[in-house]
């Protein structure tokens, strides 16, 4: 009879999966979206993804050394965070500024924080942030077929500024910016071969990583789809465009949004555990996402609503703790 009932404290609900499992399956989920990367921009994007990922594993392995803690350097989560940061910068970027970059992800955001499950922002996402504030001008130069120019959002936001609402979508992408004639379609914003960060242009490859760790339930379709559906919604109400398809998938297929919403919204240690609290984070996240890109003086907006919704998880998962069974669960009606 003893070995019939095991009497143990919570949780009672286990899984095979493991932190290690989760993180190497992250990466190989990313490995489309990276080996496009490097087909559209070539050795230069290679370099950096390397860069980024030695650096930060490098990093977090010196600090715990330092620290005298258990090295865990092995788990992923310092190669994720280098990769995912390479795959939001530009092939042009610097070297020497992504390496500061990584050293910022892992030390600033990470380990001074008490490491993994402690941080309170995404790492890559700060230290992209960081380079943004402190090497703007790099972080903003981007190149395609040896072309220095705007992305296609770019040109899209400056026509819409610019009070434009009657020539189509189409036709904008195809001018370019006027000067540098950056010409591109939304076709080809699916398919990646426009200009961008190394791992934010190809749509349909990050969908299929993203599809595949739904599938795996490696992370929950709430977050992406509610961010994702939000935004359209956001973009067709105050997009100045109308009801116009072409105009939204450009917006969905272009910049970070699509990364941000699969790869990086989804992060475990800074988005909600609640159902109902992941639900309210994607549509923060929306809301957020369409205010930057719409209002705002810039034509993405991913990293920073992320940041920013990273902040309220606290917030979101208390008033979204669902009540416990029972009576007592319940008390003066609150």
């Amino acid at each position: 009879m003893g070995n019939l009932l095991n009497i143990s404290s919570s949780p009672h609900v286990r899984d095979k999966s493991s932190t290690q499992s989760i993180m190497w399956c992250v990466i190989l989920c990313l490995l489309p979206a990276t080996v496009f990367g490097i087909y559209n921009f070539g050795f230069k994007a290679i370099i950096l993804v390397i860069a980024c990922m030695a650096t930060c594993m490098l990093t977090e392995f010196i600090w715990q050394k330092a620290m005298k803690l258990p090295v865990t350097i092995t788990d992923g989560s310092a190669a994720l965070t280098g990769l995912l940061l390479a795959l939001n910068l530009s092939s042009t970027f610097p070297v020497w500024m992504a390496v500061i970059g990584s050293v910022f992800a892992i030390l600033v955001v990470k380990q001074l924080f008490g490491g993994l499950g402690q941080n309170f922002m995404n790492p890559a996402l700060g230290a992209r942030c960081f380079l943004m504030v402190s090497f703007a001008g790099k972080m903003t130069s981007f190149t395609y077929d040896s072309v220095t120019g705007p992305t296609p959002l770019a040109i899209i936001k400056n026509a819409v500024k610019n009070g434009d609402k009657t020539t189509s979508i189409a036709d904008i992408l195809a001018s370019g910016d006027g000067q540098t004639q950056a010409t591109t379609s939304v076709f080809n914003m699916f398919l990646g071969n426009t200009a961008g960060t190394i791992g934010e242009t190809s749509a349909i490859a990050i969908l299929i990583g993203g599809i595949v760790l739904i599938a795996l339930k490696i992370i929950s379709w709430k977050i992406p789809v509610c961010y994702l559906g939000t935004f359209a919604v956001f973009a067709l109400v105050f997009g100045g465009r109308g009801f116009d398809i072409t105009y939204l998938a450009a917006e969905l297929f272009g910049g970070g949004i699509m990364l941000g919403a699969f790869f990086m919204a989804t992060d475990y240690v800074t988005s909600p555990i609640t159902p109902n609290g992941q639900i309210i984070f994607g549509v923060l996240l929306g809301v957020l996402t369409g205010i930057f890109r719409i209002f705002g003086a810039s034509a993405e907006g991913v990293s920073y609503a992320i940041i920013i919704c990273n902040l309220l998880v606290p917030l979101i998962e208390k008033v979204t703790i669902p009540v416990p069974f029972g009576k007592e669960g319940i008390k003066d009606g609150k």
